[in-house]
């Protein structure tokens, strides 16, 4: 019991709970993110992978209107890349690093001048991931990693935007 009331009293917090926001502030709105890149469909991954990341902390509701919005989370996804790092025997590659570079903004839209409350306009998310050498459907591979990449990706955006690391 003593070392729950110390700890409660020096600072420390469950990873994921900590919010920097104001309390009154509910509602976000995530609009798509802008895709400079070659990779279709990678901003409706991304977009949707924040917004659930977003509702997912639970003190956030999604809005899909901008007048409903307190804040208004906006991105733009500069790059995206994927490089073979580790091969197999036959030359396959196994492992992957992707790179995700990207501006990201969150503002208070509450009285509608937009005054930024946090942003990062070289956001760096690098991951290395394995794949399944032998499947013969590296296509769906490719999807699957985009998808978990922007899953990731999500986590890594909200947890630097909200618990201010």
């Amino acid at each position: 019991m003593l070392i729950a009331v110390l700890m409660a009293g020096c600072g420390y917090g469950l990873v994921g709970r900590a919010n920097f926001l104001p309390p009154e502030i509910r509602t976000v709105q995530v609009p798509a993110f802008v895709n400079r890149t070659s990779r279709v469909e990678l901003e409706q991954r991304v977009t949707q992978a924040v917004a659930d990341e977003m509702v997912s902390r639970g003190r956030l509701r999604l809005v899909t209107d901008a007048s409903d919005a307190h804040v208004i989370l906006r991105g733009v996804i500069q790059s995206f890349h994927i490089t073979p790092v580790s091969f197999n025997e036959e030359g396959r590659a196994t492992r992957y690093q992707a790179v995700v570079n990207a501006a990201i903004e969150l503002v208070d839209h509450r009285d509608e001048k937009d005054a930024v409350l946090w942003k990062n306009e070289h956001y760096v998310y690098r991951e290395t991931y394995e794949i399944d050498a032998s499947a013969l459907q590296s296509f769906d591979q490719e999807t699957r990693a985009i998808q978990d990449i922007a899953e990731r990706f999500a986590e890594s955006v909200v947890a630097n935007l909200l618990e201010g690391f």
